[in-house]
């Protein structure tokens, strides 16, 4: 089986197996597609394996804390024998193992050797994929070859149904450390599908099941073929698993060649009494066009979206194969075709906070779609829109008025933070407290509509959302009539740290930027489409005297500021906390926890989780002043532990804002390979899918220095001394504009398909580009 492979700064790799390793392996060799996403487990599975494929927006909770993204049936399982023994990595010796992600096809490819207890050599090799061409499809390539034997092989593929998510963390003593092949045996496994149809015969294999509590229906169905040789086919069916098994009786040295067709469809695309049709008729689509075809047609696709949001760093290949690993990874995360599905915490390559939707996907992953793939924006925003009723019975239930989006959420807007730890010894307060999420859904909301100039989706859609929510904040706040100012309390920040406090300063102030925000939007409805706001007067009961009562409320809200030192005070109090020094950094260059303290000791100290107000400072960067930005980077830099995934990136771009360049290579790394290289040890369970978002804002807003100002894209870039230059793209109002940046010049090229010239600023410098004509800016020396 032959595949050519695209340039090295492509490829992730493998070059052995480890027990060890495998399920981080599993996480990053994740294949996808939005529809579904399919962890990189062995297609023979082995012990202590956490195999999966998710399907986007396909919840359920039955016997589980709280609600799932359900573990699929598997599409995957291929099972190899040799005169009856399996050839796997617990029953053989390896002679040889690699896997290599290919990561502009979309595709990872295997190669094993295998040795069995009879000393036969057997090679095995595979290809697996997920059409971004065609959702429904998947596809497995697989070539076996009997090195030093001609002994009959047995390939048993199909369709496993027996599936579980875990619930329940181990109760494992203090440092002891399991065997990688019984680490999960102590989760509680939380059951959700129940199969309701199985068939195999000699051509394919069907299954369809069901989600327990949801009702969601999906099926399934599978053909596997060897095209160079004539062999025989019987159905099996085992329990849950239904498979076909082809029987060879091979010559040594010769090469055998099979392929496994797989169509997924679920009763969120079609009605349930039509997935069996609509897979067995898709099996048949790919076999008249045939798999290669499906896989070239994918891979064009890919190059399509590559073409769009590739980043070259030059002088730095581990740096570009870094940011090219979080953008693929993002580009299998989110669906453009499904509005009411949305990007988990770990997007679909992981078990990590189950499949659950947090604040990751308006301020740390949204920006990427917006400037790149904006079809894919929309659906996300849809997606909120989609839940608004879910987030009115939120408000309702907490007696407040209008819409409160949930700090996590699933599949109906309703929250679905679990109330305590996996060990239960922790109570969990960020569904209740943490109540920025609903600022941080309107952030989206005005972002993607001025970014995109979908001015469309404000009238259908945003207006509607921005008036509920605002509607939320009024009521939530709290007015003290001795101070004559409003005030919100018992909340969490950013910084998970610190919980049961009172006016946080980003919650405060991103509350007050979203009601100002949608009395703007109505005042430019009202000044463009007065019929429209008529309307919207109508439908939601609102008045004018309402909409100005909002910029009434929001002047009069408390932003915590000593104005001697032009420092946020992160919240009420937190200047009179103890200022704890952070004084010890891991191999990963991570800060330690100071002795005697942890996650949930670190209330009463100055010591952050992750950047608040460093965060507010680059969500509203025109609201604050260069010396303000300087003096509380400076500030809070210092007394932030990181131990969020979502910190560093930020830390990176401000940086640079800043002027503290000495930090930001360092804070770019631990943000780019954070699941290269695990440096928050816990990648087997899923993906940072939100730090991949950060890795490209670190590279795009920080080092590429893009701010959209006054509706106007500006740029003020900066390249530490070992990066020769920088390449990359955007889109600005469907016209593309690419970038080339080196530490002397910046060169534009607004896409000829433009249809007028675009000003923008560089380094404070008004620039015209024109469509399909190049421009250079020279640019002042770089501070080192």
């Amino acid at each position: 089986m032959q595949h050519s492979m695209s340039d090295d700064g492509w490829l992730v790799r493998e070059t052995a197996f480890s027990a060890e390793r495998a399920n981080f392996y599993e996480t990053i060799f994740t294949i996808g597609n939005g529809y579904q996403g399919t962890r990189g487990s062995l297609a023979e599975g082995h012990k202590g394996e956490l195999s999966a494929t998710y399907l986007a927006g396909v919840y359920d909770h039955h016997d589980s804390s709280v609600i799932d993204l359900v573990n699929a049936p598997s599409w995957l399982p291929v099972r190899i024998t040799v005169l009856g023994q399996v050839l796997d990595v617990q029953n053989c010796k390896i002679l040889d193992h690699a896997r290599t992600l290919d990561m502009q096809s979309g595709q990872l490819h295997r190669t094993t050797t295998f040795e069995d207890a009879n000393g036969l050599i057997t090679k095995v090799e595979t290809t697996r994929f997920c059409s971004l061409d065609d959702q429904h499809v998947a596809g497995l390539e697989i070539s076996v070859t009997p090195v030093n034997h001609a002994c009959e092989i047995a390939i048993e593929s199909g369709i496993d149904g027996e599936r579980y998510n875990l619930d329940c963390l181990p109760a494992y003593k203090e440092k002891q450390t399991p065997l990688p092949e019984t680490k999960w045996e102590k989760w509680a496994k939380s059951q959700h599908l129940k199969v309701e149809n199985k068939q195999a015969n000699s051509d394919a294999c069907y299954l369809q099941a069901v989600t327990l509590d949801t009702g969601i229906t999906i099926g399934m169905a599978s053909s596997t073929i060897c095209k160079n040789h004539a062999t025989v086919s019987d159905p099996t069916m085992e329990y849950e698993r239904v498979s076909q098994r082809i029987t060879l009786h091979p010559s040594e040295g010769e090469t055998y060649l099979f392929e496994k067709r797989v169509a997924i469809f679920t009763s969120r695309d079609i009605d349930a009494d039509q997935i069996e049709i609509a897979c067995l008729k898709k099996l048949n689509e790919i076999e008249q066009k045939g798999l290669t075809y499906c896989q070239d047609k994918s891979a064009e696709v890919w190059r399509e979206k590559w073409a769009v949001c590739d980043c070259v760093i030059d002088g730095d290949v581990e740096a570009t194969r870094a940011v090219r690993f979080n953008i693929y990874h993002m580009l299998i995360a989110a669906n453009p075709n499904d509005p009411r599905a949305n990007i988990g915490a770990k997007s679909m390559s992981g078990e990590g906070y189950k499949g659950h939707v947090f604040w990751d996907t308006e301020i740390f992953l949204l920006p990427f779609y917006i400037f790149t793939q904006p079809e894919t924006a929309k659906a996300l925003m849809l997606y909120r829109y989609n839940t608004l009723t879910g987030a009115k019975e939120n408000a309702q239930e907490n007696g407040f008025a209008g819409a409160q989006y949930p700090w996590e959420s699933a599949d109906t807007g309703r929250e679905t933070t679990p109330k305590w730890t996996h060990d239960g010894l922790h109570r969990i307060w960020t569904g209740e407290e943490e109540i920025h999420i609903t600022a941080c859904v309107a952030y989206g909301v005005i972002s993607y509509v001025s970014h995109t100039g979908d001015w469309q989706f404000m009238l259908d859609h945003g207006a509607e959302m921005l008036i509920e929510t605002s509607r939320f904040w009024v009521s939530r706040l709290e007015h003290n009539q001795e101070d004559d100012r409003y005030e919100l309390t018992r909340v969490i920040g950013p910084d998970e740290f610190h919980e049961h406090i009172d006016n946080n300063a980003f919650t405060n102030r991103m509350a007050q930027w979203h009601l100002v925000q949608t009395a703007n939007a109505l005042d430019r409805i009202l000044a463009e489409s007065p019929k429209i706001f008529d309307q919207i007067l109508d439908a939601h009961g609102l008045t004018q005297t309402e909409i100005e009562a909002w910029r009434q409320t929001a002047a009069k809200i408390l932003i915590p500021y000593d104005s001697d030192s032009s420092l946020i005070e992160q919240f009420s109090g937190y200047f009179d906390l103890d200022d704890l020094e952070i004084i010890e950094w891991d191999e990963n260059d991570m800060p330690c926890y100071p002795d005697g303290r942890d996650h949930f000791t670190l209330n009463d100290t100055m010591i952050l989780k992750q950047p608040d107000v460093i965060m507010l400072n680059y969500l509203l960067p025109d609201e604050f002043t260069d010396e303000e930005k300087q003096v509380n980077f400076e500030f809070y830099e210092k007394r932030t532990m990181h131990k969020s995934s979502l910190s560093p990136s930020i830390h990176c771009i401000m940086g640079i804002e800043t002027g503290d360049y000495s930090s930001a290579l360092k804070y770019f790394t631990r943000s780019a390979f954070v699941d290269l290289i695990d440096n928050q040890g816990n990648t087997q369970d899923g993906m940072h899918i939100a730090s991949a978002g950060g890795t490209w804002q670190s590279v795009v807003c920080g080092f590429g220095g893009l701010r959209i100002k006054n509706g106007q894209p500006t740029f003020k870039p900066w390249l530490p001394q070992s990066w020769t230059g920088l390449q990359f793209r955007f889109l600005w109002q469907s016209s593309l504009i690419s970038i080339e940046l080196t530490h002397t010049v910046m060169t534009f090229d607004l896409s000829s398909e433009a249809t007028e010239a675009l000003e923008i600023q560089v380094d404070g410098t008004p620039v015209i580009l024109e469509p399909g004509v190049t421009q250079s800016v020279l640019l002042s020396p770089f501070t080192a």
